[in-house]
């Protein structure tokens, strides 16, 4: 059975009637329906929000801060509920789901509530050169609007969360499409946004599929924020080129994981099996690809066979790999298996679905003699497979792991932390972690995103708040009486005076300090 199933139709794409029933990938049993809001509607509810966001952009930093830090309250109340939501929608683990889906959304909105009017405060700036005489710059930071929120399945708490606090720290309103495989977390954020108390029409959430997130980009958003693959995130970019609105894409990854000849190989090992197991391998920056050199190769495969023959896979706790979220996803991972195994592959460990239980579930799996024909060297697999390429030395090492269309994160294992930092500044990512699997996006203050198809734009700190603002300079000249500098007429005189003060300030060593 699949995640979601479409249950009724309607006569035309965008208009009403397009119901969906959803089923749990832990037992497959239904779970609840929804039905996807109409073009009509997600027009609505923008309005609703454009609205709202003018009262909430005059309220203070202090009053936005004090309604997040109520949410966090919420969160930490209602915990159980939210775990209980997101393993039914899910079947990831109960740990996962309380690290993942409640503690990190309350350190990124309590990040935010407390350094918002640090980071958007109005700044002074001197201008350059002469420019500094006349004029005096003045940067204030200005909201969007209203900005369109549409995210994946594979974190389906977390990364509404974290978007949603920096945009409405911003003084924006937020209209939220979630992931039709897991459309009821999104329902108990926004319950909980009411129980804190938030103004009405602020955050909505508006359920729904692929349409409905077209929709909401023609709505007339002042911005989108979208994390989910590659080929959809091209079609929203797109879309957003179309309508002349900004975007920030987070898009797949195809991390790759570099152990030196120096790592402390028990700790690499299991680092490996952590970043490819973990939340069943559905994780952006999951470790897809980890390359060894043939010194270490084979103490690090057994010790990274060992460390996998030890998880515990279960639809019941406890246990340490969950399911695969969505039905899809496990026949791509299924098909990238399959090509590996006939072009060579060994598989030391699981390699199949889980034949002793009913849900959707993949072994978690250790395959050895890979390379780069195969697709689950090349595509993002996103499954809970730790794939082990032998290398000569840590530069073929690094060659193969820029050998990807991807570049979202990466991670280096080494005792030498001088030779990994090295290593990682020639790393084609958005971002590289040393010692330990990618988690970049766990830490608010660093700017998160990817390069080449892993997206554009980056998320998180100072930076990633100010994505959900303009930036809007005011140069006020020094003068307030008497005429205009430089105005007219035009005269030969002028222009003689203006190519004297070239020659002074580009080619005198004097005229240097000035510019």
């Amino acid at each position: 059975m699949a995640n979601y199933q479409r249950v009724e139709s309607g006569a035309e794409p965008g208009g009403v009637g397009r119901r969906y029933r959803v089923s749990s990938p832990v037992d497959l049993q239904p779970i609840g329906e929804f039905e996807a809001a109409s073009r009509e509607a997600v027009r609505g509810a923008v309005e609703r929000a454009r609205k709202a966001q003018r009262s909430w952009a005059g309220q203070s930093f202090a009053a936005r801060a004090a309604l997040m830090q109520r949410l966090i309250e919420v969160f930490v109340e209602r915990q159980d509920e939210m775990i209980d939501c997101v393993v039914r929608e899910t079947g990831k683990a109960r740990a996962e789901a309380l690290a993942m889906e409640v503690f990190a959304p309350c350190v990124t909105a309590a990040y935010y509530a407390k350094r918002a009017a640090e980071f958007l405060q109005p700044e002074q700036r001197t201008p350059a050169g002469l420019m500094r005489f006349a004029k005096k710059l003045t940067l204030i930071y200005k909201p969007l609007g209203v900005v369109g929120l549409i995210t994946p399945w594979n974190a389906p708490v977390v990364l509404a969360v974290n978007p949603l606090a920096q945009a409405l720290m911003a003084g924006n309103a937020v209209v939220h499409k979630p992931s039709e495989v897991t459309p009821f977390s999104a329902m108990l954020i926004e319950e909980f946004t009411r129980d804190a108390g938030f103004p009405e029409h602020l955050y909505q959430v508006l359920q729904g599929d692929g349409q409905t997130g077209a929709d909401l980009i023609e709505a007339g958003v002042d911005k989108i924020s979208f994390t989910g693959s590659v080929a959809t995130g091209r079609k929203v970019g797109e879309a957003c080129g179309r309508n002349l609105i900004p975007a920030t894409l987070e898009l797949g990854g195809k991390d790759a994981m570099i152990v030196c000849a120096d790592a402390d190989l028990d700790r690499a090992a299991e680092g490996a099996v952590r970043g490819a197991c973990w939340n069943s391998g559905h994780y952006c920056c999951s470790t897809e690809r980890v390359y060894v050199p043939e010194p270490v190769y084979e103490p690090f495969v057994q010790k990274v066979v060992a460390h996998a023959s030890a998880l515990r896979q279960s639809g019941e706790e406890p246990f340490d790999v969950g399911a695969v979220f969505w039905d899809r996803q496990m026949e791509i991972i299924e098909s990238h298996m399959a090509d590996a195994k006939a072009r060579g592959a060994k598989v030391l460990v699981g390699g199949r679905r889980n034949p002793d239980l009913r849900g959707s579930y993949f072994e978690p799996t250790v395959l050895v003699d890979v390379n780069h024909e195969m697709q689950i060297m090349q595509r993002e697999t996103f499954g809970p497979i730790v794939a082990i390429q032998k290398v000569r030395d840590e530069d073929e090492a690094l060659r193969l792991s820029n050998d990807s269309e991807y570049g979202l994160g990466g991670n280096i294992w080494t005792t030498d932390v001088e030779r990994g930092l090295r290593l990682a500044a020639q790393m084609e990512t958005g971002g590289v972690c040393i010692n330990d699997m990618t988690m970049t996006y766990g830490i608010p203050e660093a700017p998160f995103g990817g390069v080449k198809s892993s997206g554009i734009g980056q998320v998180n700190g100072a930076q990633g708040i100010r994505g959900y603002c303009h930036a809007h300079p005011i140069v006020v000249d020094r003068k307030t009486r008497g005429p205009l500098q430089g105005g007219y007429p035009y005269t030969e005189k002028g222009s003689a005076g203006m190519r004297r003060l070239m020659h002074l300030l580009f080619r005198t060593r004097l005229g240097r300090l000035f510019t």
